[in-house]
């Protein structure tokens, strides 16, 4: 297969970790007789810097004639006035608007030998295997918003019923596939368009998914029972801005926000594939970011982009193997020795080789 990726490593950590995820996509490349390229682009804070945009126009038109995306991470402190008009994080909301990405893949699986990095106890996380579908382009985040004359700010809360029943047809599918459940999370007693969420969730599950084991559960108590009983959870469909703050919560889970990897994905067109972290400004540069979650989307990138299931089951058993093989990152070290980015990188690349 001839695959072509456009990279937009971004700010803080993105280059350093997009550059080891790179790394091991040529090796699967050489092992698999594949051929695959790589075109770099500028995106948020960077891109600012370059051009004054955080999502150039050629950017956009390089990004819809790859295959597949790899985001590293934008913003940071030099960019970081929240009143600004050109911001770092409207190159990664941009990106997805454009390309119609409304489907954010992220799954919460736990290491067993990671069980130390986590605050969980250990018996709580045994067998914990979510995959969270979060809607990506619609909701309060891409609202009409301002600030009026009397000083009062406002941001619009808004969804379609298309909106709403493509994602939930796309998290129903899943739970097919995975243990046959689905639970949507709302707060349909206090906002209208969580009312909106479960009227339509509800019909469509009924109407073409009655196989499935649905349930509906509230913001509020969803965030108490991740960290109660997360292992009860098999695909978890939310919105926007529920899904942003519980998939964050939820990577103490797993330990770390290094280890979790994401996929947000359209009707068409390429998928773009990152870390859930962010540009961790303040080990950027430093060479101990964890690429894991980096070289975990970029197995994603495989498998939902390119259709490449043996070749991304390869990279995720490499990284499996060197995590049992003990090596470490500071993130996930618990307090043990560790290794920085390249070491760990190197070790999937070895794992992946041999």
């Amino acid at each position: 297969m001839n695959a072509h990726f456009v990279t937009l490593p971004g700010d803080g950590i993105g280059p350093e970790v997009v550059a080891e995820a790179t790394a091991v996509l040529s090796v699967v490349a050489a092992r698999f007789g594949h051929t695959f390229t790589f075109e770099e682009r500028l995106i948020g804070g960077a891109a600012i810097d370059a051009g004054g945009h955080p999502l150039a126009p050629e950017t956009v038109a390089a990004c819809r004639q790859a295959d597949a995306l790899l985001l590293g991470a934008v913003g940071g402190p030099r960019w970081d006035r929240p009143d600004a008009a050109v911001r770092p994080e409207q190159g990664l909301l941009g990106i997805r608007r454009q390309l119609g990405l409304f489907a954010n893949l992220r799954p919460i699986r736990v290491f067993p030998e990671l069980a130390g990095a986590s605050p969980l106890r250990r018996e709580i996380l045994a067998g914990v295997d979510i995959l969270f579908v979060r809607e990506l382009t619609g909701g309060i985040y891409f609202g009409e918003a301002g600030t009026r004359a009397d000083g009062v700010a406002f941001q619009v809360m808004e969804y379609r019923p298309d909106e709403v029943e493509r994602i939930v047809r796309v998290a129903a599918d899943a739970a097919r596939a995975r243990r046959g459940k689905l639970t949507m999370v709302d707060k349909a007693n206090v906002l209208e368009p969580s009312r909106l969420w479960r009227r339509v969730s509800g019909d469509l599950v009924a109407a073409e998914y009655s196989d499935l084991d649905y349930d509906v559960v509230l913001v509020d108590a969803m965030a108490m029972y991740l960290l109660s009983r997360p292992g009860d959870f098999d695909v978890v469909v939310t919105s926007n801005l529920f899904g942003d703050i519980l998939t964050d919560e939820a990577s103490m889970i797993t330990g770390s926000l290094g280890m979790l990897p994401s996929a947000s994905l359209g009707s068409g067109g390429p998928g773009l594939f990152e870390p859930v972290h962010g540009s961790a400004p303040d080990i950027a540069g430093t060479g101990v970011a964890n690429p894991l979650a980096m070289i975990l989307a970029a197995a994603m990138a495989l498998r939902h982009s390119l259709h490449l299931e043996e070749e991304a089951k390869a990279v995720e058993s490499a990284v499996a193997s060197v995590i049992a093989s003990g090596l470490r990152t500071p993130d996930i070290a618990a307090g043990g020795d560790s290794v920085g980015t390249k070491e760990m990188s190197a070790a999937v690349i070895a794992a992946l080789s041999g």
